[in-house]
């Protein structure tokens, strides 16, 4: 098993950290509409934790974006790079996505991320950071609400209601499924808020999670798995 080892000049603290953020939000793109949602390839990045090993396994699970049929796969396990620090939590598992992605030898198209992107404190979470590190274009679809206000959506799929911070939309409650509870979807990089919405939505045609996101969670905890069982 190979441990992706932390790079060299990874911030160490916080004040560290929250300048890298500073200096990378600056290159963010927020003026493309992105690639149409059903065409090219989507990747799907998500990532599994051993606290007790200092370990963070990661997968990238890449999708035909018509048939959301997995064209590759590929896993990373690294040790975890970052403190636990709220609105910093990227920095804590970026190298070992990083290195998954890099496995990968199809074009990885748009990244959706288990996460945000503008919907962040300092409007640049996980989706945001890997969209501008990578270059691609990147979207944030999270399970759980973060700190930002937001009315009920309607009841059909399809509905959304903004999330709200100092009077900006900086994302969506969207509901993918009629009555169930709503995914919170906000741009990440090279994407509008509209096209990360109907990516999203095409991205969860039985199931509330997105396909994305499902294969690369079952993935990257199998990867974990096997990595403790070779520990």
């Amino acid at each position: 098993m190979t441990i992706i080892d932390i790079p060299a000049g990874w911030p160490a603290d916080e004040t560290a950290a929250l300048a890298v953020q500073q200096e990378l939000r600056g290159r963010l793109v927020r003026d493309e509409e992105g690639p149409e949602a059903g065409h090219g390839h989507v990747t799907g990045l998500d990532v599994a934790y051993d606290d007790e090993r200092d370990l963070v396994a990661a997968a990238a699970v890449v999708l035909d974006g018509r048939t959301l049929e997995v064209v590759e796969e590929a896993t990373a396990v690294g040790r975890v790079s970052f403190p636990y620090v709220p609105g910093l939590l990227a920095f804590r598992e970026i190298p070992t996505v990083l290195a998954a992605l890099d496995r990968l030898t199809a074009d990885p198209g748009l990244l959706v991320c288990d996460g945000y992107g503008l919907a962040h404190p300092r409007r640049f979470g996980l989706a945001s950071h890997l969209g501008v590190l990578t270059g691609r274009p990147s979207i944030g679809v999270a399970k759980n609400p973060f700190t930002f206000t937001y009315g009920q959506p309607g009841s059909a799929r399809g509905d959304f209601a903004p999330l709200l911070a100092d009077g900006e939309e900086v994302g969506r409650a969207l509901r993918t499924r009629a009555g169930v509870k709503p995914v919170f979807v906000s741009v990440g990089h090279r994407v509008s808020l509209a096209n990360a919405c109907a990516h999203t939505l095409h991205l969860t045609p039985r199931y509330r999670i997105p396909e994305t996101t499902r294969h690369a969670d079952s993935l990257c905890r199998r990867a974990l798995t096997e990595a403790l069982g070779e520990a």
